[in-house]
């Protein structure tokens, strides 16, 4: 079938430049350095000849008459432009559409609905011209000798011996070879069209589908709508159109129904989404082929994560049983529970009554469950774990990443972002420097230039994190006043004096709170963090979106993270005596009971990372499926013809033009809620250890969810290139060591660890009884605030301080000052200790496998050596064409001059 535009008379622009190896005319279209900065927006617009308007939107309009629903059956449709028929904005589109036309591009117009499309397919001569352009790799044609050195594959595969012995059990794990068959050996080189030798560019499936998709998203984001864009910065790119509203939607297309038979989509449906999979691995090479490269390397980590979990689950869920089974076995709690009235406890706040030590005992027999030697260990394990999962993580993906020819990408030989250049247009002392990747000339700011976008940007962050900390202090307070409140006390005490109010009301409650003005000020710093970046200098968009991350990363952190330092480092660290307590505000500081903070940490916790996981679960189910009904009703197509319901009932623009859109912060959300699950799994892991177990449940379900939402309920993706998973590797490192330090302050701050050590190896304290060495006595009558008639002549509190005989009552005694000295020595040496054992992992285990390494040398060594044959093949062929073409001259001549 024809094509529905002319495109021979745009052709010839192009064919001048098929082997033009500077490229200069596209550089100075891509990056924007053309020698006359006055034009810089129309070197976005490619330098292509000047095309008569009127004759090219005459000839647009009466193809794009033609509705011919059969056009996507002889030419693939690769991405589609959505739009409502407006005639104010319909000069900019027929521009628009031009330029796409001059590109190379074959457009074809669908009107028959109330909603009209244009469908894109791109040639392949674009192709061929871009992926030089775009320095994509592809498999090159290799000899049978040359395919000897194959890594072996070990990507979703386990060892060949554990599979032997296992077979019975790895069935159920393996993918099916019959639909995913096993991946053979490939090499990759940048593709030159000069070298074309290399490649096998006459097969039809030479570009695959995440190529083509690539292609045409760069040019449309970098193609002009005004025929001068060089009079206005804001006239180019298809990102300026959508929000100018020319153009409703753009997107490339689903290759068919989810439930369709022979469609790829149905295919990762049914062996990767669906939930009977979650044993079975994921076929990363059809998920890469499908989604591109930076999604299929999320599922993949996400994947490496899951299963690295299980070892610590497992250790944590031992843990969790060892508490168990000691609970009512444990000396200490057996006698707060059988202390009967012997020992009465100060009361807890200012309208509180005085209670038994041993109306603490449940609380004390579940605090113990976290608080005991094995949780210690537990600790230890889980920091020496996070330092072997990022090494094994860098090994793994270094072997997956060089699998799919992305090793040698960097992001200085990304291309600047349209709208980066854009911004530098008008700025004064725009340099130009050498790309030091590239070797090309790229207009670039200096740093003094972007300091104060920085500087801006940081500032409103850092007031967004100092609103985020008032609200855990006004929750805080909040938990002072109700501790206080006479009438809390009048309903707590008519149930239960102690375990409501401490183990239940407070925790709970402000658990609760928290978690949803957490969740409300995600949303409005989302929404911030966007705009500050967008006024920031990035050049590309993996620094753009490397700035997002950070900065939302930053807000999370204390966001979530806050509430959990202050029960772990200050609760109850500097409450003062009942002769004088330490106030804030005139509230009594909270304290902790007898057994510690612990359990409280436990509870808020499991209320804010369950609680979170939960939610978000639900958020991400529920709200593309509600935003699909949405869509399908406000942009319901009212039925013209029986033809429009067939039209709409197979078109497959239409059907995905009712999905949700996929945005650029789509993944990075899916980053930072696995990111913020690390944290609580390694930052507070000895107050939780059941938070691997957790994490481990949470993420079978949510790489499945996730895999059935971007097939079901998003528009396709357009793939993108990376060669890691960007700033979050730094993050989990940061983490890592960072849980190094909290895990030693917890165990010897908020524990009971280090005091019972003290007691335990100390000859004149192991004499006292535990509990009378814990619980310091106060003589009622030196109340601060005196209550009248008192019950009781001396009640204890949980401190170390003289008694009120001492001849200095109520100070520090000297042993408290032993077990400060023990605590901070624990810190040191635990410190030094899990520091230079993650050192020995750092050291032990390579960022790259050895025989990865020398897999790469000889790939770079048969490459050179194809291509050297290559050459000369080609040099001696032109020199024997020279001979021959010198034989024929001189027999013409000789014959010329016998004749």
């Amino acid at each position: 079938m024809t094509s529905p535009y002319n495109y021979n008379q745009y052709r010839s622009a192009y064919d001048n430049q098929a082997h033009d190896r500077n490229s200069q005319m596209y550089w100075d279209a891509v990056s924007m350095t053309s020698s006359d900065r006055n034009s810089i927006a129309l070197s976005i617009y490619h330098s292509v000849p000047e095309l008569h308007q009127e004759e090219a939107a005459a000839s647009m309009h009466s193809q794009s008459n033609r509705n011919d629903k059969n056009w996507h059956e002889h030419k693939s449709v690769d991405f589609v432009l959505a739009y409502n028929p407006n005639e104010r904005q319909k000069i900019k589109r027929q521009i628009f559409e031009k330029n796409l036309l001059s590109e190379g591009l074959l457009l074809h117009h669908d009107e028959a609905q109330n909603i009209h499309f244009v469908k894109i397919h791109v040639t392949h001569e674009v192709l061929c011209r871009y992926a030089e352009i775009l320095k994509f790799k592809f498999p090159i044609k290799l000899d049978e000798n040359e395919s000897d050195f194959a890594l072996e594959d070990e990507i979703g595969e386990v060892s060949r011996s554990i599979k032997s012995i296992f077979d019975s059990i790895y069935k159920y794990i393996r993918l099916d070879k019959r639909l995913f068959p096993s991946r053979k050996y490939e090499l990759y080189h940048e593709f030159s069209r000069d070298k074309s030798y290399l490649f096998d560019v006459n097969d039809p499936d030479f570009f695959p589908c995440y190529v083509r998709l690539a292609v045409v998203s760069f040019i449309l984001e970098r193609t002009a709508f005004a025929d001068n864009p060089g009079d206005n910065l804001n006239c180019v790119g298809i990102d300026k159109l959508l929000a100018d509203k020319v153009y409703m939607t753009a997107y490339p297309l689903h290759d068919g129904h989810h439930m369709d038979r022979g469609t790829q989509r149905a295919l990762l449906f049914n062996e990767w989404a669906k939930m009977k999979n979650w044993l079975k691995h994921q076929p990363l090479d059809a998920i890469k082929n499908y989604f591109g490269v930076k999604i299929a390397l999320y599922f993949s980590w996400l994947g490496f994560y899951t299963n690295m979990l299980i070892i610590p689950s497992i250790l944590g869920l031992l843990c969790f049983i060892y508490g168990l089974f000691t609970m009512f076995s444990n000396p200490v709690v057996d006698k707060i529970c059988n202390a009967n009235d012997s020992v009465v406890l100060c009361p807890k706040c200012d309208g509180c009554d005085y209670t038994l030590l041993s109306d603490t005992c449940t609380y004390s027999r579940i605090n113990h469950i976290l608080d005991n030697n094995v949780s210690v260990f537990f600790a230890v394990c889980m920091a020496i774990w996070a330092a072997i999962y990022l090494e094994l993580w860098k090994r793994y993906s270094a072997k997956i990443v060089h699998r799919w020819g992305m090793s040698d990408y960097c992001r200085q030989s990304e291309h600047p972002r349209p709208a980066y250049l854009a911004r530098i247009k008008h700025k004064k002392k725009v340099k130009n420097r050498i790309n030091p990747v590239t070797r090309q000339t790229e207009p670039t700011l200096s740093f003094s230039k972007k300091l104060p976008s920085y500087l801006l940007s940081y500032s409103i962050i850092l007031l967004y994190i100092c609103i985020s900390i008032a609200v855990v202090v006004a929750l805080i307070i909040y938990r002072m006043a109700t501790m206080g409140s006479k009438k809390v006390t009048a309903i707590v005490d008519h149930i239960d004096p102690v375990s409501y109010r401490y183990l239940i009301i407070l925790p709970v409650t402000t658990g609760i709170i928290n978690l949803i003005a957490i969740t409300i000020l995600n949303y409005l710093y989302d929404y911030l963090a966007v705009i500050l970046t967008n006024l920031e200098y990035r050049r590309t968009q993996t620094e753009y979106d490397n700035s997002l991350s950070l900065k939302i990363y930053l807000f999370q952190f204390i966001n979530y993270y806050s509430s959990l330092f202050y029960i772990a480092f200050i609760k109850g660290k500097w409450p003062g005596t009942p002769a004088k307590y330490n106030r804030v505000f005139g509230l009594r500081q909270e304290e902790c009971s007898p057994g510690g903070c612990l359990m409280e940490l436990f509870i808020q916790l499991a209320i804010i990372m369950i609680g979170k996981q939960a939610l978000n679960a639900l958020i991400e189910m529920a709200l593309p499926l509600m935003m699909k009904k949405y869509n399908k009703f406000m942009f319901g197509y009212r039925q013209k013809d029986e033809e429009e319901a067939e039209l709409k009932a197979c078109n497959q623009w239409t059907k995905d033009f009712k999905l949700m859109e996929w945005d650029s912060m789509g993944l990075f959300h899916e980053y930072l809620e696995m990111i913020l699950q690390f944290g609580f799994c390694t930052l507070f892991v000895i107050a939780f250890p059941l938070g691997p177990f957790f994490a481990l449940v949470n993420n079978i379900f949510e790489l499945r969810l996730d895999a059935r939402k971007f097939l079901m309920y998003f528009r396709r993706p357009v793939p993108r290139r990376v060669s890691d998973i960007g700033i979050w590797l730094g993050v989990m490192n940061v983490l890592g060591r960072l849980s190094v330090i909290t895990t030693a302050f917890i165990i010897a701050f908020s524990s009971g660890f280090i005091p019972r050590l003290v007691h335990h190896f100390s000859e004149d304290l192991n004499k006292l009884d535990y509990l009378e060495f814990t619980l310091a006595y106060f003589d009622t009558s030196h109340f601060e605030e005196k209550k009248g008639d008192e019950k009781y002549s001396v009640c204890r509190y949980p401190e170390f301080r003289n008694p009120p005989d001492h001849p200095n009552p109520y100070k520090r005694p000297f042993y408290y000052w032993k077990i400060l000295a023990a605590r901070l020595a624990f810190i040191i040496v635990f410190q030094n200790i899990v520091a230079w054992l993650q050192q020995i992992i750092d050291w032990a285990i390579p960022d790259k496998p050895t025989k990865l390494n020398s897999q790469i040398k000889r790939e770079n060594y048969l490459v050179s050596n194809k291509i050297i044959r290559e050459e000369k093949f080609r040099i001696l062929q032109s020199a024997r064409a020279k001979a021959e073409d010198i034989d024929y001259v001189n027999g013409a001549v000789y014959f010329e001059a016998k004749s």
